[in-house]
């Protein structure tokens, strides 16, 4: 991902000001009105938001108000749900914001006491869901790390004008552990182990079946084999293998029609071939 370099500058410059602001926030233990204040203070500094025009606290969500807004080109970017500093952010905390952006049809939620900023992204299914993009504790980051610029310049205002975030998304949603473990569990991958282990024991027989225990026993984590995550992930990962099989199948179905089909054409110009030979 590629950070403007004035970005950049701008994010490590001011990350390292408002540690300082947080610090104090926390040691003061400060209420929810002041914490809003400085947030709003680190949409400007930090992301790069004109404080006026694109940060709001008006916007309406049946018949309450929601903390913050982020508004870009007449779109609401993000919802933010804004805590004290002493608070400890929880689930009821997500459920609350994420039930603002369902009600708004806005796919990005922030929940944040000003230290911790956890960024979700709805799922508008049935039910609603939300999914945990990434988290920071700003007090334990460093401003100048590439992989800190690069996950808040996915809230920054040059960010989300390249809409960056879907792809950052995307790439969290396809590398993580319980993706990775559910492609070790898989059949090709064990298959492959097989393979392989039977090559190295000369021969030896071995069964998928073993191969797999090993691995959800005594290698995994329990958290990356059980569980609601690890079975939907499974499930994904089956269903990628089921069509890349389906694929070959059709390519080689493709393959098998074209031969059939220049067969015909090689007969008719041998029999050609031999007429005019005769004549």
């Amino acid at each position: 991902m590629s950070i403007p370099l004035k970005v950049a500058e701008r994010i490590s410059k001011n990350l390292s000001k408002f540690q300082s602001i947080l610090k104090m926030a926390k040691d003061k233990d400060l209420n929810e009105s002041d914490t809003v204040q400085i947030i709003t203070d680190m949409l400007a500094d930090i992301f790069g938001y004109n404080k006026y025009l694109e940060i709001t606290s008006e916007l309406a969500v049946r018949g309450t108000y929601c903390d913050l807004a982020i508004k870009l080109n007449e779109k609401i970017q993000f919802l933010i749900e804004c805590k004290s500093v002493g608070t400890t952010l929880k689930d009821n905390h997500l459920r609350q914001v994420v039930d603002y952006g369902a009600k708004q049809g806005i796919s990005w939620v922030i929940l944040t006491n000003g230290i911790n900023w956890e960024i979700h992204k709805i799922k508008f299914d049935k039910p609603i869901s939300a999914d945990l993009v990434y988290s920071l504790d700003m007090l334990e980051i460093s401003g100048k790390k590439e992989d800190v610029q690069e996950k808040l310049f996915i809230l920054c205002k040059e960010g989300v004008s390249k809409d960056i975030r879907e792809d950052f998304y995307e790439k969290v949603q396809s590398l993580n552990r319980f993706v990775i473990g559910a492609f070790i569990l898989s059949e090709p991958v064990l298959s492959s182990i097989r393979k392989e282990l039977r090559k190295f024991s000369e021969g030896l027989k071995i069964e998928n079946e073993e191969i797999e225990k090993i691995i959800r026993t005594e290698i995994l984590k329990r958290e990356i084999t059980d569980g609601e995550e690890a079975t939907k992930n499974l499930s994904k990962v089956k269903r990628y293998f089921s069509k890349q099989s389906k694929i070959k199948d059709a390519k080689n179905c493709n393959e098998e029609n074209v031969q059939i089909i220049e067969q015909p054409v090689e007969v008719k110009t041998e029999i050609e071939t031999n007429s005019n030979e005769c004549k």
